[in-house]
């Protein structure tokens, strides 16, 4: 094999590459001998077939996968030889090929540019160090404690009223006929939330125990079985018991029954919980500032196969008409995203970080334990996903280099509060609105999920 370059523009390098025909004829004399011992042919015996035969029947073939194996050989080796750094896939452009001839292509490849990186040590940056106050910390323990309510059963002859639990089985009927999960044994319904079907639970308003009570209602429109979409229904209820709620002690038993050890660990749970959904959000800013400082000092050429292929991600779910209305900001925030890339790659690599196997697979325990009863759905979706992997690998390895550049520059940790954080980020929510670069970030008081809390 030889290579030469042809011609160097920029970060474009054309190779010359001549596979001699006394190479290529030794790879398919090889292939030849191989489907000699597959091939069956009538009037042949098995593994007997001449090669001539052989030839005449399967030479073209046989040609075009040899090529087609000598390609992906040597386009490596030239690489390699030249000491080439390619950005995304070379192209191959054939110039003579034919058996009996010389193989000789061109390899147009485009190379990643030579990053030179400036010293960080005069970079600034805030990071933000929240404090929950109590009395949100408080306020999300009586949501906890609402959300897990207790209940004891009401007198014998007490009627049921909005904000009880309704306990009963049913047997339901379409024009009088049975159907798949036409009965239920011990429903619970808590009255007032309308979560059975629509207006269902009001009808219990007012039941008392041992009483049965003919309910109608719909089916839904999106019921499994089409013929029973937003059919009426009457359900036959009996009525087992009537239950009331209690009001919940918030003390070291209840923060037991949450997962806690004791009422000072569970407020410790919350205040954790809280403050990482903030964090996220002010970790955002904080690194979106030192980002915008390195890419600022830093120039760096570009190939432009990357830009385009970033373009071709970004906008791969947009309309033709948002892609042509967009096409000069989105053909920026690429560059910024490649640019920013190859230099944090660059301080990755010149600092030997590296994110180890063990890494991942803690994460993903990480996300398991923070998903409870979603923990096969997943551990499932990352071993059929090896993309995901890889990509949960790359942010791994992101977070370790904006951890280390952290280390480096001049950092300033400020306290604050959550109206403090919440004003930071709305600010910053509001200048990437006009830049029209970003989601909102923010998770908002009213954002704040409550779920129930649970020792990690």
């Amino acid at each position: 094999m030889k290579v030469q370059v042809k011609s160097k523009k920029g970060l474009r390098t054309i190779l010359s590459v001549i596979v001699e025909k006394k190479n290529i004829q030794i790879k398919m004399d090889e292939r030849l001998k191989e489907l000699q011992k597959e091939v069956a042919l009538k009037g042949f015996r098995p593994g007997k077939v001449p090669q001539e035969v052989i030839k005449s029947q399967f030479g073209k073939s046989v040609y075009g996968e040899v090529v087609d194996k000598i390609l992906r050989e040597t386009t490596t080796k030239a690489i390699d030889e030249k000491k080439l750094k390619v950005a995304g896939q070379p192209k191959i452009d054939l110039k003579q090929f034919g058996e009996g001839k010389d193989l000789n292509y061109e390899l147009q490849i485009d190379c990643l540019p030579s990053v030179s990186l400036k010293s960080f040590e005069k970079f600034k940056a805030t990071s933000f160090k929240i404090k929950i106050e109590d009395e949100i910390i408080n306020g999300k323990l009586k949501e906890i404690s609402n959300q897990n309510k207790q209940f004891e059963d009401k007198n014998e002859n007490d009627k049921a009223s909005n904000g009880d639990r309704v306990i009963f089985d049913y047997s339901a009927t379409v024009d009088g006929n049975k159907f798949d999960g036409s009965e239920g044994k011990g429903v619970q319904l808590e009255l007032g939330k309308d979560l059975f079907l629509k207006g269902f639970d009001q009808q219990l308003v007012g039941v008392k125990k041992n009483e049965t009570k003919i309910l109608d209602a719909t089916l839904p429109s999106n019921h499994p079985k089409k013929e029973l979409a937003n059919k009426k229904t009457k359900f036959e209820c009996k009525i087992l018991k009537i239950q009331k709620p209690k009001a919940n002690k918030i003390d070291d038993d209840f923060a037991k029954l949450m997962g806690a050890k004791d009422i000072k660990d569970l407020k410790a749970l919350i205040e954790k919980q809280i403050s990482s959904q903030y964090a996220q959000a002010l970790n955002s800013i904080t690194k979106k500032e030192i980002l915008d400082q390195i890419e600022k000092n830093h120039e760096v050429d570009l190939p432009q196969n990357l830009i385009d292929q970033e373009i071709l991600i970004m906008t791969q779910n947009l309309k033709p008409e948002e892609k042509e209305k967009h096409k000069s900001n989105n053909e920026k925030l690429a560059k910024s995203r490649i640019k920013l890339g190859l230099l944090l790659n660059e301080y990755g690599e010149k600092n030997n970080l590296k994110v180890s196997d063990d890494e991942v697979r803690n994460e993903i325990q990480k996300q398991i334990k923070g998903m409870p009863g979603q923990e096969k759905m997943i551990l499932e979706y990352y071993q059929k996903n090896p993309s995901a992997s890889q990509s949960l690998k790359g942010s791994l390895y992101e977070e370790k280099i904006i951890e280390l550049i952290k280390s480096k520059i001049n950092l300033t940790t400020k306290e604050i509060n959550t109206k403090e954080a919440e004003k930071i980020i709305a600010e910053f929510n509001e200048s990437f609105k006009e830049n029209d670069k970003s989601k909102n970030l923010s998770p908002g008081k009213n954002k704040i999920k409550s779920k129930k809390i649970s020792k990690k």
